[in-house]
């Protein structure tokens, strides 16, 4: 398979779109570049050093790290920022596999800041930690196993560095297969498990995400795209790089993946303007995200949490109502039947899978008002946010 093709969907390859988006935009300025020469163009090390001025943590109590840390014998980056160092400590799993949100956190992770210290981890073989590693060291390593054991040595790595008894834990698509499993292990570790795009049965969700793009197709009369969707037919059946993309194209176009987006390309330009990543971390990223799903693809088919409903710690869901990437109906069902201290389902009715960058004000009212109080309860909030917590809620 030629690598600049491209697959989308978060558990399933989103940031090798996201790379290709990356690549022709870097091609495109070449072209504008070449085509105007007389036009000054500001460089990329330019605009990174802009966005991260404006995005600078100033506060005397704040964290603004990024670092390599060692875990489980290699190298493994993270962002670590808020402004003040009192607050909740929230860890976000991110997904792909192999598609890092640290490139693109800067869109909308800015204002979590003042509530959370928000941390950001490259997982092994994906993003910073692909490229500060060797691909062939790592290729024996990658298993699910594995990777809960690196999601594991993160946790504790922040709780002893940053003084936390207990700290919050986000999944996104992907991310969430980890940490169902952290928060199944774990569970006094965390103030709360927080499920976006939840992967629930794989087998399951790809099925009904193809069945959502053949019928999207139909009620459009888009004969090509009915023509390659046949062609998959039955569908997941075993999945390939290929099967995938096809299906992908499809579900991406009809909004499967961004509500009323054709394409991934607003993230993808994003990634390429990223402050947190270098030009040869950007130009091994697609490499990353190949590498993961080559050796994750047969774990994550085979990820069914439908008997597993029984939680220690509390637990909420983002879901937003148009995700065919991961299902969204899949999740609803599995979050009724789920057994937990607490628990709440959050609709967000004008996103499909991307629910942070799609509906960002909302994300963070819930984050503020259904999330973080339960720190503030446990005491764990800075003085004084004791009463706005309160106030919010009544």
């Amino acid at each position: 398979m030629k690598k600049n093709r491209c697959f989308h969907g978060c558990a399933l390859f989103v940031s090798l779109l996201a790379c290709q988006c990356v690549a022709q935009t870097q091609t495109i300025q070449s072209t504008a570049a070449a085509e105007q020469p007389q036009q000054k163009m500001m460089s990329r090390q330019k605009v990174t050093d802009i966005i991260a001025a404006s995005r600078k943590i100033v506060s005397p109590n704040g964290v603004e790290e990024l670092l390599p840390v060692q875990i489980n014998g290699i190298t493994q980056w993270l962002s670590i920022r808020g402004r003040d160092r009192r607050n909740p400590i929230l860890l976000f799993l991110h997904g792909g596999p192999g598609s890092p949100t640290m490139p693109a956190d800067y869109t909308f992770q800015s204002p979590w800041e003042d509530y959370f210290t928000v941390v950001q981890w490259d997982q092994r073989g994906a993003g910073k930690t692909y490229a500060s590693n060797d691909p062939k060291a790592l290729a024996s390593t990658m298993t699910v196993e594995q990777m809960t054991s690196d999601a594991e040595q993160v946790v504790l790595y922040l709780q002893k560095n940053y003084g936390k008894k207990k700290i919050f834990l986000l999944g996104h698509s992907w991310g969430t297969v980890l940490g169902v499993a952290l928060a199944q292990r774990h569970p006094d570790w965390f103030y709360a498990y927080l499920g976006v795009g939840q992967v629930v049965n794989d087998e399951k969700s790809e099925e009904e995400g193809y069945q959502f793009a053949m019928q999207q197709a139909k009620s459009h009369n888009n004969l090509e795209a009915e023509k390659e969707l046949t062609a998959l037919a039955p569908y997941p059946g075993k999945l390939t790089f290929d099967r995938i993309g096809e299906e992908r194209k499809w579900l991406m176009y009809y909004g499967g993946l961004t509500y009323g987006r054709t394409n991934f390309s607003y993230d993808g330009n994003a990634w390429s303007l990223s402050p947190d990543y270098t030009q040869k971390d950007l130009d091994l990223v697609n490499d990353g995200s190949f590498f993961s799903v080559t050796y994750l693809l047969g774990a994550l088919e085979a990820v069914d949490y439908d008997s597993v409903t029984n939680f220690k710690c509390p637990i909420f869901l983002f879901e937003g109502r148009h995700d065919y990437t991961t299902s969204h109906t899949l999740a609803a069902e599995w979050f009724a039947r789920i057994h937990a201290p607490s628990k709440k389902f959050v609709w967000f009715n004008n996103s499909a899978h991307m629910v942070m960058q799609e509906e960002p004000g909302r994300f963070l009212y819930h984050l503020i008002t259904d999330v973080r109080p339960l720190a503030a309860k446990a005491g764990d909030v800075p003085p004084g946010d004791e009463q706005s917590v309160s106030l919010q809620q009544q």
